[in-house]
Protein backbone atom coordinates (compact mmCIF):
# COMPACT_ATOMS: atom_id res chain seq x y z
CA UNK A 1 0.00 0.00 0.00
CA UNK A 2 2.84 2.12 0.82
CA UNK A 3 4.52 1.90 -2.55
CA UNK A 4 1.42 2.20 -4.33
CA UNK A 5 1.00 5.44 -3.02
CA UNK A 6 4.70 6.45 -3.32
CA UNK A 7 5.30 7.00 0.26
CA UNK A 8 8.99 6.18 1.91
CA UNK A 9 9.08 2.57 2.90
CA UNK A 10 7.45 1.15 5.81
CA UNK A 11 11.05 0.82 7.93
CA UNK A 12 10.35 4.13 8.66
CA UNK A 13 7.38 3.11 11.58
CA UNK A 14 7.22 1.91 14.73
CA UNK A 15 4.96 0.34 17.44
CA UNK A 16 5.18 0.98 20.29
CA UNK A 17 3.05 0.64 24.33
CA UNK A 18 2.30 3.22 26.82
CA UNK A 19 1.25 2.35 30.31
CA UNK A 20 -1.53 4.57 30.81
CA UNK A 21 -4.07 4.74 34.18
CA UNK A 22 -6.95 2.52 34.25
CA UNK A 23 -8.65 5.74 35.61
CA UNK A 24 -7.04 8.83 35.15
CA UNK A 25 -9.86 10.53 37.62
CA UNK A 26 -8.84 8.40 40.43
CA UNK A 27 -5.64 9.15 41.81
CA UNK A 28 -6.09 6.40 44.50
CA UNK A 29 -6.26 3.76 41.83
CA UNK A 30 -2.44 2.78 40.15
CA UNK A 31 -3.63 -0.10 37.91
CA UNK A 32 -2.86 0.41 34.29
CA UNK A 33 -3.01 -0.84 30.53
CA UNK A 34 -0.94 -1.15 27.78
CA UNK A 35 -1.87 1.14 24.99
CA UNK A 36 -0.15 1.05 21.08
CA UNK A 37 0.71 3.59 18.96
CA UNK A 38 2.47 3.84 15.83
CA UNK A 39 4.79 6.66 14.75
CA UNK A 40 5.84 7.67 11.30
CA UNK A 41 8.94 10.13 11.23
CA UNK A 42 9.17 9.68 7.33
CA UNK A 43 8.09 12.81 6.73
CA UNK A 44 8.92 14.62 9.53
CA UNK A 45 11.20 18.08 9.54
CA UNK A 46 12.87 18.14 12.34
CA UNK A 47 12.88 19.70 14.94
CA UNK A 48 9.93 22.14 14.48
CA UNK A 49 8.43 20.11 11.92
CA UNK A 50 3.81 19.49 13.14
CA UNK A 51 2.00 16.49 15.01
CA UNK A 52 -0.73 14.75 12.84
CA UNK A 53 -2.17 12.67 15.41
CA UNK A 54 -4.77 10.10 14.09
CA UNK A 55 -7.11 9.12 16.61
CA UNK A 56 -8.52 5.43 16.89
CA UNK A 57 -12.02 4.46 17.01
CA UNK A 58 -13.89 1.49 17.94
CA UNK A 59 -11.76 -1.17 16.44
CA UNK A 60 -7.82 -1.69 16.23
CA UNK A 61 -5.12 0.63 14.48
CA UNK A 62 -2.15 -0.73 12.49
CA UNK A 63 1.15 0.52 10.74
CA UNK A 64 -1.71 1.52 7.88
CA UNK A 65 -2.91 4.40 9.70
CA UNK A 66 0.28 6.53 9.70
CA UNK A 67 1.47 5.36 5.94
CA UNK A 68 -1.97 5.71 3.85
CA UNK A 69 -4.87 8.26 4.28
CA UNK A 70 -5.62 12.07 3.26
CA UNK A 71 -4.17 13.23 6.76
CA UNK A 72 -0.37 11.40 5.43
CA UNK A 73 -0.65 13.07 2.08
CA UNK A 74 -0.89 16.32 4.07
CA UNK A 75 1.57 15.59 6.32
CA UNK A 76 4.29 15.13 3.67
CA UNK A 77 3.46 18.38 2.31
CA UNK A 78 4.05 19.37 5.75
CA UNK A 79 7.09 17.68 7.12
CA UNK A 80 4.58 16.35 10.09
CA UNK A 81 5.77 13.98 12.60
CA UNK A 82 2.52 11.02 12.08
CA UNK A 83 1.57 9.29 15.58
CA UNK A 84 -1.63 7.16 15.90
CA UNK A 85 -3.32 6.14 19.17
CA UNK A 86 -5.35 3.17 19.80
CA UNK A 87 -8.67 3.50 21.61
CA UNK A 88 -8.47 2.02 25.11
CA UNK A 89 -10.12 -1.33 25.01
CA UNK A 90 -9.81 -2.03 21.56
CA UNK A 91 -7.28 -3.95 19.73
CA UNK A 92 -4.37 -4.77 21.43
CA UNK A 93 -4.58 -1.85 24.12
CA UNK A 94 -6.63 -3.90 26.35
CA UNK A 95 -5.60 -6.11 30.07
CA UNK A 96 -6.01 -9.68 29.96
CA UNK A 97 -9.08 -9.35 31.83
CA UNK A 98 -10.22 -6.04 30.26
CA UNK A 99 -13.64 -7.42 29.07
CA UNK A 100 -15.43 -8.36 32.30
CA UNK A 101 -18.36 -6.49 32.58
CA UNK A 102 -16.49 -5.63 36.05
CA UNK A 103 -13.82 -3.87 34.53
CA UNK A 104 -15.33 -2.29 31.69
CA UNK A 105 -16.78 0.82 33.51
CA UNK A 106 -13.05 2.48 32.64
CA UNK A 107 -14.19 2.52 29.07
CA UNK A 108 -15.07 5.62 28.01
CA UNK A 109 -14.72 8.42 25.72
CA UNK A 110 -14.01 10.63 28.68
CA UNK A 111 -10.80 8.31 29.48
CA UNK A 112 -10.49 8.17 26.03
CA UNK A 113 -9.06 11.55 25.85
CA UNK A 114 -7.63 11.48 28.54
CA UNK A 115 -5.48 8.80 27.36
CA UNK A 116 -4.87 11.40 24.00
CA UNK A 117 -3.28 14.00 26.74
CA UNK A 118 -0.95 11.65 28.31
CA UNK A 119 -0.14 10.49 24.78
CA UNK A 120 0.98 14.01 24.02
CA UNK A 121 2.86 14.22 26.70
CA UNK A 122 4.58 10.77 26.06
CA UNK A 123 5.37 11.78 22.55
CA UNK A 124 6.21 15.53 23.59
CA UNK A 125 8.88 14.22 26.07
CA UNK A 126 10.43 11.45 23.53
CA UNK A 127 10.82 13.55 20.75
CA UNK A 128 11.79 16.61 22.61
CA UNK A 129 9.07 18.73 21.39
CA UNK A 130 8.26 22.41 21.83
CA UNK A 131 5.14 25.00 21.67
CA UNK A 132 6.48 25.07 18.30
CA UNK A 133 5.28 21.58 17.34
CA UNK A 134 1.68 22.26 15.84
CA UNK A 135 -0.59 19.42 16.73
CA UNK A 136 -3.54 18.80 14.62
CA UNK A 137 -5.65 15.70 15.22
CA UNK A 138 -7.75 13.66 12.91
CA UNK A 139 -10.26 11.15 13.27
CA UNK A 140 -13.44 9.53 11.13
CA UNK A 141 -16.57 8.32 12.96
CA UNK A 142 -17.05 7.82 16.60
CA UNK A 143 -12.95 8.80 16.38
CA UNK A 144 -13.92 12.36 14.52
CA UNK A 145 -16.16 13.10 17.47
CA UNK A 146 -13.26 12.36 19.54
CA UNK A 147 -10.71 14.58 17.56
CA UNK A 148 -13.46 17.51 18.10
CA UNK A 149 -13.98 16.92 21.46
CA UNK A 150 -10.14 17.12 21.98
CA UNK A 151 -10.46 20.30 20.97
CA UNK A 152 -12.52 21.38 22.79
CA UNK A 153 -11.51 19.81 26.24
CA UNK A 154 -8.09 19.88 25.60
CA UNK A 155 -7.62 23.11 23.60
CA UNK A 156 -4.00 24.19 24.82
CA UNK A 157 -2.82 20.57 23.22
CA UNK A 158 -4.34 20.54 19.49
CA UNK A 159 -4.16 23.82 17.43
CA UNK A 160 -6.98 22.25 15.12
CA UNK A 161 -9.09 19.22 14.42
CA UNK A 162 -10.46 17.11 12.00
CA UNK A 163 -13.68 15.38 12.79
CA UNK A 164 -14.77 13.90 9.39
CA UNK A 165 -18.21 11.85 9.62
CA UNK A 166 -18.46 12.76 13.93
CA UNK A 167 -21.52 12.07 15.10
CA UNK A 168 -20.75 14.76 18.17
CA UNK A 169 -24.58 14.27 19.33
CA UNK A 170 -25.58 11.23 21.43
CA UNK A 171 -28.88 9.84 20.68
CA UNK A 172 -31.34 7.27 22.19
CA UNK A 173 -34.08 6.48 19.40
CA UNK A 174 -31.60 7.20 16.11
CA UNK A 175 -34.69 6.45 13.57
CA UNK A 176 -33.50 9.57 11.19
CA UNK A 177 -30.27 7.18 10.62
CA UNK A 178 -32.67 5.12 8.66
CA UNK A 179 -34.62 8.21 7.14
CA UNK A 180 -31.12 8.91 6.11
CA UNK A 181 -30.80 5.46 4.53
CA UNK A 182 -34.10 6.08 2.56
CA UNK A 183 -32.89 9.31 1.11
CA UNK A 184 -29.62 8.08 0.30
CA UNK A 185 -31.62 5.25 -1.34
CA UNK A 186 -33.69 7.61 -3.65
CA UNK A 187 -30.99 9.70 -4.73
CA UNK A 188 -30.43 9.55 -8.73
CA UNK A 189 -26.79 10.83 -8.14
CA UNK A 190 -25.49 7.85 -6.34
CA UNK A 191 -28.00 5.26 -9.14
CA UNK A 192 -31.00 5.23 -6.50
CA UNK A 193 -34.38 5.81 -7.08
CA UNK A 194 -38.10 5.95 -5.44
CA UNK A 195 -38.95 2.97 -7.49
CA UNK A 196 -35.91 1.15 -5.39
CA UNK A 197 -36.84 2.50 -2.50
CA UNK A 198 -40.41 2.00 -2.84
CA UNK A 199 -39.69 -1.94 -4.10
CA UNK A 200 -37.21 -1.93 -1.03
CA UNK A 201 -39.88 -1.61 1.59
CA UNK A 202 -42.28 -4.19 -0.22
CA UNK A 203 -40.03 -6.40 0.43
CA UNK A 204 -39.28 -6.27 3.79
CA UNK A 205 -42.89 -6.09 4.16
CA UNK A 206 -43.62 -9.61 2.33
CA UNK A 207 -40.70 -11.51 4.34
CA UNK A 208 -42.34 -10.16 7.39
CA UNK A 209 -45.78 -11.31 5.86
CA UNK A 210 -44.59 -14.74 5.54
CA UNK A 211 -42.91 -15.21 9.41
CA UNK A 212 -46.15 -13.99 10.33
CA UNK A 213 -47.77 -16.58 8.46
CA UNK A 214 -45.88 -19.42 9.84
CA UNK A 215 -43.38 -19.93 6.91
CA UNK A 216 -40.16 -19.63 9.16
CA UNK A 217 -38.98 -22.70 8.00
CA UNK A 218 -39.24 -21.40 4.65
CA UNK A 219 -37.82 -17.68 5.08
CA UNK A 220 -35.02 -19.62 6.81
CA UNK A 221 -34.66 -21.60 3.31
CA UNK A 222 -34.61 -18.85 1.28
CA UNK A 223 -32.27 -16.26 2.48
CA UNK A 224 -29.78 -19.23 3.78
CA UNK A 225 -30.01 -18.62 7.80
CA UNK A 226 -27.49 -19.67 9.87
CA UNK A 227 -30.65 -21.54 11.48
CA UNK A 228 -34.66 -21.57 11.03
CA UNK A 229 -36.19 -18.27 12.84
CA UNK A 230 -38.64 -20.01 14.59
CA UNK A 231 -38.88 -17.35 18.00
CA UNK A 232 -39.85 -13.85 17.26
CA UNK A 233 -36.43 -12.63 18.42
CA UNK A 234 -35.30 -14.94 15.94
CA UNK A 235 -37.56 -13.28 13.45
CA UNK A 236 -36.24 -9.87 14.67
CA UNK A 237 -32.31 -10.91 13.97
CA UNK A 238 -33.49 -12.03 10.55
CA UNK A 239 -35.00 -8.37 9.77
CA UNK A 240 -31.57 -7.12 11.23
CA UNK A 241 -29.48 -8.92 9.57
CA UNK A 242 -31.51 -8.08 6.12
CA UNK A 243 -31.46 -4.93 6.77
CA UNK A 244 -27.70 -4.41 7.90
CA UNK A 245 -26.97 -5.61 3.97
CA UNK A 246 -28.35 -2.41 2.71
CA UNK A 247 -27.68 -0.52 5.68
CA UNK A 248 -23.71 -0.88 5.48
CA UNK A 249 -23.89 -0.45 1.68
CA UNK A 250 -25.29 3.38 2.32
CA UNK A 251 -22.76 4.00 4.74
CA UNK A 252 -19.81 3.12 2.82
CA UNK A 253 -21.14 3.16 -0.76
CA UNK A 254 -18.24 3.62 -3.20
CA UNK A 255 -15.56 3.24 -0.43
CA UNK A 256 -14.76 -0.25 -0.63
CA UNK A 257 -17.78 -1.73 0.77
CA UNK A 258 -19.21 -4.83 -0.89
CA UNK A 259 -21.89 -3.87 -2.80
CA UNK A 260 -23.45 0.14 -3.71
CA UNK A 261 -26.19 1.72 -4.02
CA UNK A 262 -26.58 1.39 -7.67
CA UNK A 263 -25.71 -2.17 -7.36
CA UNK A 264 -28.62 -2.74 -4.35
CA UNK A 265 -31.41 -0.87 -7.12
CA UNK A 266 -30.34 -2.53 -9.83
CA UNK A 267 -31.08 -5.91 -8.60
CA UNK A 268 -34.40 -4.64 -6.72
CA UNK A 269 -35.75 -3.10 -9.80
CA UNK A 270 -34.68 -5.12 -12.28
CA UNK A 271 -37.44 -5.46 -15.11
CA UNK A 272 -35.45 -7.62 -16.82
CA UNK A 273 -35.58 -10.57 -14.13
CA UNK A 274 -39.45 -11.68 -14.33
CA UNK A 275 -40.75 -13.55 -10.90
CA UNK A 276 -44.18 -14.25 -9.98
CA UNK A 277 -45.79 -10.51 -9.35
CA UNK A 278 -47.03 -11.30 -5.75
CA UNK A 279 -43.46 -12.43 -4.64
CA UNK A 280 -41.54 -10.60 -6.78
CA UNK A 281 -40.40 -7.87 -4.83
CA UNK A 282 -39.62 -11.19 -1.54
CA UNK A 283 -37.76 -12.88 -4.68
CA UNK A 284 -35.17 -10.13 -5.31
CA UNK A 285 -34.34 -9.53 -1.73
CA UNK A 286 -33.63 -12.96 -1.82
CA UNK A 287 -31.30 -12.85 -4.96
CA UNK A 288 -29.57 -9.45 -3.07
CA UNK A 289 -28.66 -11.53 0.04
CA UNK A 290 -26.95 -14.40 -2.07
CA UNK A 291 -25.36 -11.73 -3.65
CA UNK A 292 -23.95 -10.60 -0.38
CA UNK A 293 -23.39 -14.00 0.84
CA UNK A 294 -21.36 -14.64 -2.70
CA UNK A 295 -19.16 -11.37 -2.13
CA UNK A 296 -18.79 -12.38 2.26
CA UNK A 297 -17.49 -15.63 0.82
CA UNK A 298 -14.63 -14.65 -1.24
CA UNK A 299 -13.54 -12.42 1.98
CA UNK A 300 -13.79 -15.95 3.66
CA UNK A 301 -16.31 -14.71 6.02
CA UNK A 302 -19.45 -17.05 7.54
CA UNK A 303 -21.71 -17.18 4.52
CA UNK A 304 -25.38 -17.80 6.12
CA UNK A 305 -27.69 -14.96 7.48
CA UNK A 306 -27.52 -14.32 11.33
CA UNK A 307 -31.12 -15.11 12.71
CA UNK A 308 -30.41 -16.60 16.36
CA UNK A 309 -31.01 -13.80 19.40
CA UNK A 310 -29.41 -16.43 21.52
CA UNK A 311 -26.00 -16.48 19.29
CA UNK A 312 -26.26 -12.07 19.33
CA UNK A 313 -26.10 -12.51 23.24
CA UNK A 314 -23.51 -15.13 23.26
CA UNK A 315 -21.43 -13.14 20.65
CA UNK A 316 -21.80 -9.98 22.47
CA UNK A 317 -21.03 -11.74 25.92
CA UNK A 318 -17.41 -12.91 25.21
CA UNK A 319 -14.85 -11.94 27.08
CA UNK A 320 -12.25 -13.65 25.36
CA UNK A 321 -9.72 -11.18 24.14
CA UNK A 322 -9.66 -12.79 20.90
CA UNK A 323 -13.17 -11.01 20.33
CA UNK A 324 -12.03 -7.67 21.51
CA UNK A 325 -10.48 -7.23 18.09
CA UNK A 326 -14.13 -6.98 16.57
CA UNK A 327 -14.48 -4.49 19.25
CA UNK A 328 -18.55 -5.58 18.84
CA UNK A 329 -18.66 -6.23 22.78
CA UNK A 330 -17.22 -3.09 23.76
CA UNK A 331 -18.64 -0.71 21.60
CA UNK A 332 -22.16 -2.20 22.62
CA UNK A 333 -21.12 -1.18 25.98
CA UNK A 334 -20.52 2.22 25.12
CA UNK A 335 -23.75 2.62 23.32
CA UNK A 336 -25.43 1.85 26.32
CA UNK A 337 -23.74 3.97 28.83
CA UNK A 338 -22.89 6.72 26.56
CA UNK A 339 -23.89 6.83 23.18
CA UNK A 340 -27.26 5.07 22.28
CA UNK A 341 -27.10 5.56 18.68
CA UNK A 342 -29.45 2.59 18.23
CA UNK A 343 -30.79 2.60 14.28
CA UNK A 344 -34.52 1.89 14.91
CA UNK A 345 -37.17 1.79 12.12
CA UNK A 346 -40.68 2.01 13.72
CA UNK A 347 -40.52 5.80 11.91
CA UNK A 348 -42.80 5.73 8.95
CA UNK A 349 -39.71 6.85 6.63
CA UNK A 350 -37.90 3.50 7.36
CA UNK A 351 -37.47 1.68 4.42
CA UNK A 352 -37.41 -1.94 6.32
CA UNK A 353 -39.40 -4.01 9.18
CA UNK A 354 -40.95 -2.53 11.76
CA UNK A 355 -39.69 -4.91 14.02
CA UNK A 356 -36.23 -3.38 14.61
CA UNK A 357 -37.92 -1.46 17.66
CA UNK A 358 -35.95 0.58 20.11
CA UNK A 359 -36.88 -1.55 22.48
CA UNK A 360 -35.20 -4.99 20.92
CA UNK A 361 -32.04 -2.87 20.93
CA UNK A 362 -32.11 -1.50 24.51
CA UNK A 363 -32.80 -4.79 25.74
CA UNK A 364 -29.05 -6.11 25.23
CA UNK A 365 -27.79 -3.72 27.97
CA UNK A 366 -29.49 -5.25 30.91
CA UNK A 367 -29.18 -8.97 29.02
CA UNK A 368 -25.47 -8.77 28.29
CA UNK A 369 -24.42 -5.75 30.71
CA UNK A 370 -26.78 -5.35 33.60
CA UNK A 371 -27.37 -1.85 32.91
CA UNK A 372 -30.72 -0.80 33.30
CA UNK A 373 -32.50 0.19 30.38
CA UNK A 374 -34.24 3.33 32.26
CA UNK A 375 -31.24 4.63 32.63
CA UNK A 376 -30.14 5.23 29.14
CA UNK A 377 -31.62 8.14 28.40
CA UNK A 378 -29.70 9.74 31.50
CA UNK A 379 -26.51 8.61 30.11
CA UNK A 380 -26.92 10.06 26.40
CA UNK A 381 -28.55 13.77 28.44
CA UNK A 382 -24.73 13.65 30.07
CA UNK A 383 -22.98 12.84 27.05
CA UNK A 384 -24.63 15.74 25.19
CA UNK A 385 -24.65 18.06 28.44
CA UNK A 386 -20.57 17.15 28.87
CA UNK A 387 -19.35 18.05 24.90
CA UNK A 388 -22.68 20.00 23.82
CA UNK A 389 -24.31 17.70 21.55
CA UNK A 390 -24.73 19.05 17.99
CA UNK A 391 -24.03 22.74 18.62
CA UNK A 392 -20.31 22.27 20.67
CA UNK A 393 -18.68 25.06 21.97
CA UNK A 394 -15.30 24.26 20.24
CA UNK A 395 -13.64 26.50 17.75
CA UNK A 396 -10.88 25.87 15.18
CA UNK A 397 -12.57 22.56 14.59
CA UNK A 398 -13.49 21.32 10.27
CA UNK A 399 -16.36 18.90 10.85
CA UNK A 400 -16.73 16.83 7.28
CA UNK A 401 -19.61 14.62 6.12
CA UNK A 402 -20.89 13.55 2.73
CA UNK A 403 -24.29 13.77 2.19
CA UNK A 404 -25.40 10.04 1.49
CA UNK A 405 -23.76 9.11 5.15
CA UNK A 406 -26.72 8.95 7.31
CA UNK A 407 -24.67 9.47 9.90
CA UNK A 408 -24.41 13.28 8.94
CA UNK A 409 -27.97 13.95 10.97
CA UNK A 410 -25.83 14.18 14.17
CA UNK A 411 -22.89 16.06 12.96
CA UNK A 412 -21.94 19.71 13.00
CA UNK A 413 -23.61 20.33 9.50
CA UNK A 414 -23.52 24.17 9.68
CA UNK A 415 -20.43 26.61 10.10
CA UNK A 416 -20.93 29.03 13.45
CA UNK A 417 -20.54 32.69 11.91
CA UNK A 418 -20.40 34.44 15.13
CA UNK A 419 -17.60 32.59 16.37
CA UNK A 420 -13.91 34.52 15.78
CA UNK A 421 -11.94 31.61 15.20
CA UNK A 422 -15.05 29.41 13.55
CA UNK A 423 -15.65 26.19 12.78
CA UNK A 424 -16.31 24.89 9.71
CA UNK A 425 -18.55 22.76 8.10
CA UNK A 426 -18.55 20.66 4.43
CA UNK A 427 -21.23 19.00 3.29
CA UNK A 428 -19.87 16.50 0.25
CA UNK A 429 -22.20 15.52 -2.30
CA UNK A 430 -23.10 12.25 -3.33
CA UNK A 431 -20.21 10.66 -0.86
CA UNK A 432 -20.28 8.15 2.18
CA UNK A 433 -19.03 7.69 5.58
CA UNK A 434 -15.51 9.27 6.00
CA UNK A 435 -14.69 9.14 2.29
CA UNK A 436 -12.33 12.17 2.84
CA UNK A 437 -10.28 10.10 5.05
CA UNK A 438 -9.10 7.98 2.23
CA UNK A 439 -6.22 8.47 -0.36
CA UNK A 440 -7.62 10.56 -3.68
CA UNK A 441 -8.05 8.15 -6.81
CA UNK A 442 -8.97 8.77 -9.96
CA UNK A 443 -12.33 7.69 -9.93
CA UNK A 444 -13.32 9.98 -6.88
CA UNK A 445 -16.09 12.37 -7.28
CA UNK A 446 -15.45 16.47 -8.61
CA UNK A 447 -17.13 17.13 -5.15
CA UNK A 448 -15.20 15.22 -2.75
CA UNK A 449 -12.21 16.30 -4.72
CA UNK A 450 -12.80 19.79 -4.10
CA UNK A 451 -13.57 18.82 -0.01
CA UNK A 452 -9.81 17.68 -0.03
CA UNK A 453 -8.46 20.61 -1.37
CA UNK A 454 -10.82 22.81 0.99
CA UNK A 455 -9.45 20.28 4.09
CA UNK A 456 -6.02 20.71 3.10
CA UNK A 457 -6.23 24.65 2.62
CA UNK A 458 -8.04 24.50 5.90
CA UNK A 459 -4.83 22.79 7.68
CA UNK A 460 -2.30 24.71 5.94
CA UNK A 461 -3.71 28.02 7.24
CA UNK A 462 -4.09 26.65 10.76
CA UNK A 463 -0.11 25.78 10.51
CA UNK A 464 0.58 29.39 8.92
CA UNK A 465 -1.56 31.24 12.30
CA UNK A 466 0.30 29.22 14.61
CA UNK A 467 3.38 29.70 13.15
CA UNK A 468 2.31 33.90 13.21
CA UNK A 469 1.44 33.68 16.93
CA UNK A 470 4.87 32.43 18.31
CA UNK A 471 6.41 35.07 16.09
CA UNK A 472 3.98 37.47 17.29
Amino acid sequence: MSAVNGHKPMSEVRDGKIHQPLDHFDSQNDETFPQRFFVNEAYWERPHGPVFLFIGGEGPISEFNVLAGHHVDMAEEHGALLVALEHRFYGESINKDGLETENLGDLSSQQALADIAEFHQYISDRFDLSDKNTWISFGGSYAGALSAWLRGKFPHLVYGAVASSAPVKAKLDFSTFNKGVGLSLADEDVGGSDKCVGDIWEAFAAVEAALFAGNATEVGKDFGCCEIPEDLEDQIEVMQSLADIVMGTVEYNEEGGILTIEEICKIMTNETETYDSETEAYNRLIKLSWVNKEYRRGLSEEPCLDASHKQTIQDLSDTNLDSAYNGERQWYYQTCTEFGFYQTCEDASCPFSRMLTLQAQTDLCPEVFNIPQHSLPGHIAFTNKYYGGDHPDTDRVLYVNGDIDPWRELSVLEEDLDKEDKDMAILIKGTSHCADMNPGGAADRPALKQARKAIERKVAKWLKEAAWKLVG
